[in-house]
């Protein structure tokens, strides 16, 4: 078989099942690891290898172009507005490369690229480019294989769900279990959490108890 036969029959007989479960929003979806499991049979099978690189690259320059525009404000007033574009950005370009065991000349490659965020809450730097890498390397391999995420975390119907369930939690009102955690606390320690959020206890969300109780853990001030 020829290289791209050897891949023609890879794509028609992989399965790569989505066996992530995120139950936040209640989507199942694939990961890296998932499609390597799956694969792994099939390239004993045709005889290739698989091989998964990515590097990082900077687009952009750190000169932008700034557009000026002008836009009303609420009270009709007219105020200007500038945007940088070209922005030097940081990004992981992944690399899929599938080659033939019986001529190593013969490879066929796909690559997909994801950019870092500056910063993403409750990561720090290295897992931020951790998890980028992870979904460019995800993109090159379903570029490669024909694998399809109608419904993984980038998808619109997904972020759509995300926001709404985001939403409802944000929204949640404070459980009676934490709401007497945290009237049992020192007055001196409730008078700065309700000075901090600017309201009474018992109209604290279920994420502000949340937060409050976690930080005066790390603090040492609550078991």
């Amino acid at each position: 078989m020829s290289i791209y036969e050897k891949l023609a029959t890879i794509q028609q007989k992989l399965n790569a099942p989505k066996n992530q479960k995120n139950n936040f929003v209640g989507y199942n979806y694939r990961s890296c690891e998932d499609i390597f499991e799956a694969v792994k049979p099939l390239l004993e099978e045709t005889n290739t290898i698989l091989k998964v690189s990515d590097e990082l690259i900077v687009l952009g320059t750190n000169n932008p172009t700034i557009l000026s525009t002008e836009k009303e404000d609420r009270n009709g007033e007219i105020m200007k507005v500038e945007s940088a574009v070209g922005m030097q950005r940081f990004y992981i370009k992944a690399t899929a490369t599938l080659i033939d065991i019986d001529d190593e000349s013969k490879m066929i490659e796909n690559t997909a690229y994801a950019r870092e965020e500056e910063t993403k809450k409750g990561m720090d730097g290295s897992q931020v480019t951790g998890a980028t890498s992870s979904y460019a390397r995800k993109y090159a391999l379903n570029g490669l294989f024909l694998i399809d995420d109608v419904k993984d975390t980038d998808s619109e119907e997904y972020q759509k769900q995300s926001k709404k369930e985001t939403k409802k939690i944000e929204e949640k009102k404070i459980s009676d279990e934490k709401l007497a955690l945290l009237a049992n606390l020192d007055r001196p320690l409730k008078d700065k959490l309700v000075g901090h959020y600017k309201k009474d206890l018992t109209q604290f969300t279920e994420i502000e108890a949340i937060q409050s109780i976690e930080s005066l853990k790390k603090k040492g001030l609550l078991k």
